[in-house]
Order: structure tokens, then sequence, then C-alpha cells
């Protein structure tokens, strides 16, 4: 697990949040903004993922 597996988790939870607050308040700037820190994440995990990958796939010396 990588630092961007953390981050990743942590754009996706206060998108979420983000998300959620802007649809009870009416405030549309705010949702969008929350579904868009939350695909953030998603690729910043999928970056965690590939830098996993290179670990494990590099030879070791």
């Amino acid at each position: 697990m990588t630092d961007q597996h953390v981050k990743g988790a942590i754009s996706k939870t206060v998108g979420k949040i983000e998300e959620i607050a802007g649809k009870g308040t009416g405030d549309t700037e705010l949702e969008v903004r929350g579904k868009v820190r939350q695909v953030r994440g998603v690729a910043q995990e999928g970056l965690g993922d590939v830098q996993d990958a290179v670990r494990k796939a590099a030879p070791k010396y």
C-alpha cells in the first residue's frame, strides 16, 4: 500500500461529504466539486495500484 492509496481514500471520503452537503443545501457547485474529488480519489488509488505492481515486478538486487 502506498501513500497514493491513502490520499485516494481520503479524497473519495471528503468528496462524498461535499457531494452530500451540496445536495442537502442545494449548492450545485459544492455537489459537483465533491463528485470531481471522488473521481480524483479513484485515480489516486489507481496510481497506487500501478506503483505496487511496478514494485512487485521490479527485479530485486
